[in-house]
């Protein structure tokens, strides 16, 4: 019993020094930001992290196999949101691809295909058609790719893409929104594995001081 008793006190010393090295090793300002202007997020109730990507980046294809393992595990308590960033009207295009294939429910395919068609065989997309023959190459009909394509929906989502870009005052691409408050990148973080430690950093932070706060009863019964 004893035994026992030893291991997990020095299992939870263990787990408390990795914490306090982690809390030191990151800083804000050094590998990571403060938003100048935090936004709001979409769920009130879970930690949100956004990715700001664009298909005609490399740093966001070599990034992707990474935020795909980090999302395959990642905490019940984190809503994770891609959003293609819209930095120039060149970047639109590769926007309306990405939610149409939402909108489709097809982006598991189309988007690691997209990546691999732009990066591996150097195929340039300028015109819808070259869109449209690419979804329909991965099993998307025509009418449902027109009709998705020209959507409104699809239209609000890219205008909303494009006005989040401006609002999180990126400059380049991929970044990682932490809960509308901090931005983190591979040229802060020092390194693509190295961006998603700092986002799991930016989220317990995030859940600490959730955590830490008073219930909004309390908070009244105290005024």
């Amino acid at each position: 019993m004893k035994r026992v008793v030893n291991y997990m006190i020095m299992f939870m010393f263990s787990a408390f020094a990795a914490t306090a090295v982690l809390a030191q090793d990151y800083m804000e300002g050094a590998e990571y930001k403060k938003l100048a202007n935090p936004q709001k997020t979409a769920s009130a109730d879970k930690i949100e992290v956004v990715e700001l990507f664009w298909y005609g980046c490399p740093h966001c294809y070599y990034l992707e196999p990474h935020v795909k393992k980090w999302q395959a595990s990642k905490p019940e308590d984190v809503e994770f949101i891609r959003m293609p960033a819209i930095l120039g009207p060149s970047w639109e295009l590769l926007a309306r691809a990405w939610y149409t294939a939402d909108l489709l429910n097809v982006t598991d395919t189309i988007h690691p295909a997209l990546f691999e068609e732009i990066h591996d065989r150097k195929k340039k997309f300028t015109k819808p058609d070259a869109v449209r023959r690419f979804f329909l190459a991965h099993g998307v009909s025509n009418d449902d790719f027109d009709k998705t394509f020209n959507s409104f929906a699809v239209a609000v989502k890219v205008n909303n893409a494009r006005l989040m870009t401006q609002r999180y005052a990126i400059t380049g691409v991929p970044t990682m929104i932490v809960n509308g408050k901090y931005s983190t990148s591979a040229s802060l973080a020092g390194g693509n594995p190295e961006v998603m430690q700092v986002v799991d950093f930016l989220v317990q932070q995030e859940r600490e001081q959730a955590m830490a706060a008073p219930a909004p009863a309390a908070a009244a019964a105290g005024q």
